[in-house]
């Protein structure tokens, strides 16, 4: 079926485009040329002035003066005549006046109790002490006064003449203090580990807020040298990607480091590959910890860590909270699997000794 709108377009398919701009004037060109010099004006991405040429014949009267315009605006709008209206307002009310429904009120009639004649007689002939005695056992507290109720009650159970003497007072909230801060020595620490200080096997950094970028890069260089150091930790240092970078290019070489704790930073998704490249020629590290950095890694950094984790047989515990399921299961069973590896050999190794000291 042909379109409505395609049947009008039929009677331009043949024309000569040649022919017709043949005929035309000096003047008529001209004025194509002027028309063809419009930009684009179906750009909505162009301002409204470079969509087509300007066509203002006026010349400017001067500079912008906003006061002027605003005066001149104001003035316009006094002189301009308001349109009147088809159907003038006379302030007629016409249709009917809303009366809102009113709801019935309901009326409870008193229902007349009939007591058993003893208990009404009882009742009749009881004295007000033993009234309140009877309203206070029935927990109605509102037919007695305070008074009253105190002399039933008794001082002993915290009610004296005026009242409640005990107040129900909550628990007192017990302080937590923040906790004391890290009292380890940046500087001497440094130090010793560039001396190999076979006695320094732990560093412990955390929560030091004040340690330089350069600083954190000069202990990523010492431990490149140092066959001492087992356990490394620098969680809320603000650590960045050139510290993780230099603490990648520390993994390479060294040797000896078996934990590196790095959580709590302002490392990103390049400062995480650079750590995993490195480890993945790293066969001495058993632990890394990576999570809670101000922002996460993203899927195909994941991806790399999960890889990384299935080549690398020797990390044992890796501390990240994946934010995908698939590179979670494949970190997960990687860990498991270097874990019962362990486990192998080293019921292996237990056999084999126990079978050497047989006679």
């Amino acid at each position: 079926m042909e379109l409505p709108f395609r049947k009008d377009l039929e009677k331009y398919k043949d024309l000569d485009e040649d022919e017709i701009l043949g005929k035309l004037s000096e003047e008529e060109l001209k004025q194509l040329e002027s028309v063809l010099d419009d930009l684009d004006p179906e750009n909505a991405l162009l301002p409204a002035g470079f969509r087509q040429k300007d066509q203002t014949v006026k010349k400017p009267s001067g500079p912008f003066d906003r006061e002027k315009l605003l005066a001149y605006l104001e003035k316009q709008a006094l002189e301009h005549k308001d349109v009147e209206d088809v159907v003038p307002y006379t302030g007629e009310k016409k249709g009917k006046v809303f009366i809102p429904k009113q709801k019935p009120v309901q009326s409870y009639a008193e229902e007349k109790v009939t007591l058993d004649p003893e208990l009404e007689e009882a009742l009749t002939s009881a004295t007000d002490t033993e009234l309140c005695d009877l309203a206070a056992i029935l927990g109605m507290h509102n037919l007695i006064s305070n008074a009253q109720f105190c002399d039933i009650v008794g001082s002993s159970n915290g009610v004296g003449n005026e009242g409640f003497t005990n107040v129900v007072k909550g628990e007192k909230i017990v302080p937590v203090f923040d906790e004391p801060p890290n009292p380890t020595n940046v500087a001497e620490s440094l130090q010793r580990i560039k001396e190999n200080d076979p006695r320094l096997i732990d560093v412990n950094l955390n929560n030091i807020k004040n340690i330089p970028i350069p600083t954190l890069k000069e202990f990523a260089k010492a431990l490149e040298t140092n066959t001492h150091v087992k356990h490394f930790s620098l969680a809320a240092t603000r650590s960045n990607d050139p510290v993780a970078v230099a603490f990648a290019d520390m993994l390479r070489v060294n040797k000896t480091l078996k934990s590196l704790n790095i959580e709590s930073n302002f490392i990103t998704g390049a400062g995480m590959l650079a750590l995993i490249d490195a480890l993945k020629e790293n066969e001495t590290l058993m632990e890394i910890k990576v999570d809670n950095q101000r922002q996460q890694f993203g899927t195909p950094v994941e991806m790399e860590i999960a890889k990384m984790l299935e080549e690398n047989t020797k990390i044992l515990k890796f501390g990240y909270h994946f934010t995908q399921q698939g590179p979670r299961t494949r970190a997960a069973a990687a860990i498991t699997k270097n874990n019962d590896l362990v486990w192998r050999i080293g019921v292996k190794l237990t056999s084999s000794a126990l079978s050497s000291l047989q006679p």
